[in-house]
């Protein structure tokens, strides 16, 4: 028997130590976290990607009642820039939450942003790491009030992926 290891690169960075394209798209990953519909888990997740051509197509998760027929936030959002920029490449990816919990009716757009950052189901994983298949790396930005780290592509996030298509 051998044993392997697997290493991951990534870093955690201050808000000031991201570039103004970064903290833009960081922004818009924000913005849409109240765009979200979440009225059963309350988990209000937005993504904001970063074309080729410098354009932002956003997404936010969408929940429903016939469960599994709602969305996540990165699916949504990779799945619109794919429709409406047919052949262009995705860059960067950003991702923030904020978990409404146990807030009181009313006082939802009150809760705070997670303060640790949230990574992207194995779906979303999945579903992303086939427009970096056709286009090239697409950086991942997972925002957290408190921290937030940058990882070099989708891959790095999902080593044993599923590639043969």
């Amino acid at each position: 028997m051998k044993e392997n290891k697997i290493e991951i690169t990534y870093k955690s960075v201050a808000p000031e130590e991201l570039s103004v394209d970064d903290r833009e798209l960081i922004s818009k990953a924000k913005e849409m976290t109240y765009r979200s519909y979440a009225p059963y888990s309350r988990f209000h997740v937005g993504a904001a990607i970063r074309m080729a051509d410098g354009s932002i197509v956003a997404g936010s998760n969408q929940e429903n009642a016939a469960y599994p027929s709602g969305i996540c936030a990165e699916r949504n959002a990779c799945w619109q820039a794919s429709a409406l920029n047919p052949g262009m490449g995705m860059k960067k990816i950003a991702i923030a939450a904020r978990n409404v919990g146990e807030m009181p009716k009313g006082k939802e757009d009150e809760a705070k942003f997670q303060s640790s950052p949230i990574s992207p189901c194995g779906a979303c994983r999945q579903a992303l790491l086939e427009y970096e298949h056709l286009y090239g790396p697409i950086e991942v930005i997972l925002f957290g009030a408190d921290n937030t780290y940058v990882f070099p592509s989708i891959s790095s996030l999902l080593p044993f992926s599923f590639t043969e298509f």
